[in-house]
């Protein structure tokens, strides 16, 4: 019986597995993930971030900066105030696909 070759196997190209290790890597700390969970809730502002997260106003913003750049939220600017949103739908499926991984692993 002739031996069966194996199928090739479908690796990622290195710029896209950069660009994916990337997004976990912003995904890695703690308060970055619960900005994440505050924002699934709606729009906010720093000030309410802050509040609902429990870190400084300065340390949000920080934070903000990152995700932005990692295109995990926008923002909106009224008047004076900014106000964060997540990107889209993908970043709310990543967060809960997570969390429900964390609650059932």
């Amino acid at each position: 019986m002739p031996k069966l070759a194996n199928p090739p196997v479908k690796v990622l190209e290195e710029q896209l597995a950069a660009q994916t290790a990337e997004l976990f890597r912003a995904l890695s700390d703690p308060s970055r993930v619960r900005i994440i969970s505050a924002l699934v809730e709606g729009e906010m502002n720093v000030s309410a971030i802050a509040e609902a997260v429990g870190i400084s106003e300065s340390a949000v913003s920080h934070h903000m900066r990152g995700l932005r750049q990692m295109r995990l939220v926008r923002s909106r600017k009224k008047g004076r105030q900014v106000f964060y949103f997540l990107h889209d739908e993908h970043i709310i499926d990543l967060y809960k696909r997570g969390l429900d991984h964390v609650l059932h692993g």
